[in-house]
């Protein structure tokens, strides 16, 4: 293929709209579904405390348990996708997570509380993987974007999900409102077995094809897991100590409230944003200005005044968030098509696990230094990530058509 076919097949929409963007309303209604089974646990961890007398570790356990088989079960669900039509195991996953939540609504104790999460755990791990796959082979080479769109959809749910939950809460008691998170959770998982395009199975490609592309990107795909790592961990370890060094400057519970409400609402628009930056301007450059942007905006929060710094949180949930989509949205052209499935739960699962385990060392930071040594060591982290991205660059093909074009137009001078 020519350096002007891979430029234009990195852009070129997709053969057919109409299934694409099928694929993506009912991937993107799924991933909101997901994200918002996940955080409604936070919601009902008070009831479930009151209800069955629980102390603050088994509340901690109740909640590790379904991220924790979330995450250990998305790359098993990636190798399954290859022998199974992804389709198929995104309703059945859907179908598992809402069968967990109504188990949760019939336990009479903390035991069957425990089984039914990590049943609805298990359910979810194959949303990220699975759905990202799909979006990407639905788009082709112009996925970047609807990735991006993807993402953000997840934030909605995260938002709308909790939040309904809460006011239902209200009015009924929690066994029936978790009953109706199960309803909604069968209806989606009905609405994509109806509408949603078949995906395919993972190693639907003829061998000419995988062996060029397996060629192609050897090696690039380990840069940018680890790039999404240490992206994942500054976001996370930053996010730890935010409330902290608030207090510190001053702030009171409301208004940290509303400094973390400003920077939820700034990531999911920079999911948002930057997939659509991404696609315009290419990998390299979008993550090298969100990572630098993200240690500059760091720096500003810990040395400014309370206002000031509450003011920099929107941007800086921009540049914290957005990167991620830029990432995922790269995933696809840096893996064999047979492998998208695999790849994207190996990042999902990569990423996941930083984010978990990014604050306990900062936290161990944090205890010999003080929170300011350590919301400082995630801003070196950000700079840290840079020539991670430059190793990176020369696998990207929109990197690599940018130069060719420089030294075209540089032998044609």
């Amino acid at each position: 293929m020519t350096q002007h076919e891979t430029a234009t097949s990195a852009t070129s929409p997709p053969p057919n709209q109409t299934r694409a963007a099928r694929t993506l309303a009912l991937t993107g209604l799924n991933h909101a579904l997901h994200d918002g089974f996940t955080d409604v646990i936070y919601v009902l961890l008070p009831i479930w405390q009151a209800e069955f007398a629980l102390s603050y570790s088994v509340l901690a356990i109740l909640r590790g348990l379904y991220s924790g088989t979330m995450a250990c079960l998305q790359i098993p669900a990636g190798h399954l996708a290859e022998r199974i039509d992804a389709k198929i195991i995104l309703c059945c996953g859907t179908a598992l997570a809402a069968l967990g939540y109504a188990l949760a609504g019939l336990s009479g104790g903390i035991v069957g509380l425990c089984l039914a999460l990590a049943l609805a755990g298990a359910g979810s791990s194959t949303q990220h993987p699975l759905a990202s796959a799909a979006v990407s082979r639905a788009y082709g080479r112009a996925a970047r974007r609807p990735l991006g769109v993807y993402n953000f959809t997840g934030d909605l749910g995260k938002a709308a999900i909790p939040a309904l939950m809460s006011l239902l809460l209200v009015s009924v008691a929690w066994q029936h409102a978790v009953f109706a998170l199960a309803v909604a959770g069968i209806a989606v998982s009905l609405a994509m077995a109806v509408w949603m395009p078949a995906v395919g199975k993972g190693h639907a490609i003829d061998a000419k094809e995988r062996s060029r592309q397996t060629g192609r990107n050897r090696g690039g795909f380990y840069w940018l897991l680890a790039i999404g790592m240490l992206d994942s961990a500054v976001r996370m370890g930053f996010l730890a100590f935010l409330p902290f060094l608030l207090i510190a400057k001053g702030a009171t519970l409301p208004t940290i409230g509303f400094a973390l409400a400003l920077v939820f609402i700034g990531g999911a628009a920079g999911k948002f944003a930057c997939g659509w930056l991404g696609d315009k301007i290419g990998t390299r450059r979008t993550v090298l200005f969100t990572e630098g942007a993200t240690a500059v905006l760091i720096v500003g929060v810990l040395v400014l005044p309370l206002v000031p710094a509450i003011v920099l949180l929107p941007a800086l949930g921009v540049m914290l968030n957005g990167t991620s989509s830029v990432l995922y949205g790269t995933v696809p052209e840096l893996t064999p098509p047979h492998r998208t499935e695999r790849a994207f739960a190996l990042f999902y699962t990569g990423t996941i696990g930083a984010g978990a385990g990014a604050p306990v060392l900062y936290g161990f930071l944090g205890d010999a230094f003080g929170p300011a040594t350590a919301t400082a060591a995630t801003a070196i982290t950000a700079l840290a990530i840079c020539p991670f991205v430059i190793a990176l660059s020369r696998h990207l093909s929109d990197d690599v058509d940018a130069g060719a074009a420089s030294h075209s137009s540089g032998q044609q001078a």
